[in-house]
């Protein structure tokens, strides 16, 4: 699905077709909107094959007359009903001589932020500024992020306290493997915006290169949350494995001092039982008393050993 766009009025307004200083935005294109691209606006195939690849890094590269810019953008996925996997998804940007054209393999919140005009102050034919600002929107997004995995760890850890269960320690595993996906992201972002920062490949006036500060500012502050609430998770996770063991280590000394205490009135009436003669005592009442007597020593001696509890 191919989408045109152009600010109006100082707000972003879908127009029916491609102007000069506008922002095409592409979603999932098919084999005919990828040839448009390529014929109409001249966009090169790899760039647009690069852009709807999932597994392309964030990286910059120029191509004669047109930058691609691809960064990685921070996605939320509901899996079960109360699931939710973190996870990102490569976008491209195409910088033409007239036109901005943003490629992405599905739609997402964040396009759909500047086509409903919730954008404020953005103009489509200033390309740089409307660039820039997409990626303080992408910056921001992952500090959102961030915070809401902290208070899901957080809510996780109050419910662990309460039962062990597995649904608990999965959920946080998810939330732990979110936190790689984010950081690895956000690590290539910064190298990325650090190369546009040098000015080598995009030209930058004052107020871009502001803006771009702040971008790497933003990014830099995600990535010291990720590595943080990273630290927090795994030791969390830690420390619950090892309050697992030790559970299943008490149950384990319970169930052993049981079976000893039952073993011994077996021991007593194996011996009694047996078809011979000499036994000491050998009456009905003996072996029962006899039996009771060490049963309630042992016990008194496992209690003062805490193998109950």
């Amino acid at each position: 699905m191919i989408n045109y766009y152009k600010t109006i009025d100082n707000r972003i307004t879908q127009i029916e077709a491609i102007e000069e200083g506008c922002w095409v935005s592409a979603i999932c294109p098919t084999e005919s909107e990828v040839v448009f691209l390529t014929e109409s606006l001249g966009i090169d195939q790899g760039f647009i094959k690069s852009s709807l690849d999932e597994e392309e890094t964030s990286r910059i590269e120029q191509e004669e007359d047109q930058t691609l810019l691809i960064v990685d953008l921070p996605l939320a996925e509901k899996q079960t009903e109360n699931t939710i996997l973190y996870t990102t998804m490569p976008i491209g940007i195409v910088m033409l001589p007239k036109q901005l054209v943003t490629i992405t393999l599905k739609n997402n919140p964040l396009i759909n932020e500047f086509a409903d005009g919730m954008v404020k102050n953005v103009q489509t034919k200033l390309k740089n500024q409307f660039l820039f600002t997409m990626l303080l929107r992408i910056a921001a997004r992952y500090l959102q992020f961030l915070k809401q995995i902290d208070k899901l760890s957080m809510r996780m850890e109050h419910q662990l306290h309460k039962s062990m269960k597995n649904k608990e320690l999965i959920q946080l595993l998810g939330l732990e493997k979110s936190l790689v996906y984010f950081s690895t992201s956000l690590k290539a972002n910064e190298l990325t915006m650090e190369k546009i920062l040098r000015g080598r490949i995009i030209k930058l006036y004052e107020e871009d290169q502001d803006l771009l500060e702040d971008v790497l500012i933003e990014t830099k502050q995600a990535i010291e949350m990720c590595n943080i609430y990273a630290s927090i998770l795994s030791g969390t996770m830690d420390a619950f494995a090892s309050v697992i063991s030790n559970n299943l280590n008490i149950v384990m000394k319970v169930l052993t001092s049981i079976t000893i205490l039952m073993a011994i009135p077996t021991m007593v009436s194996s011996f009694y039982g047996m078809n011979v003669t000499g036994l000491p005592m050998p009456y009905f009442w003996f072996p029962c008393v006899l039996a009771a007597v060490l049963t309630v020593i042992v016990a008194v001696i496992l209690v003062k050993k805490n193998m109950f509890y």
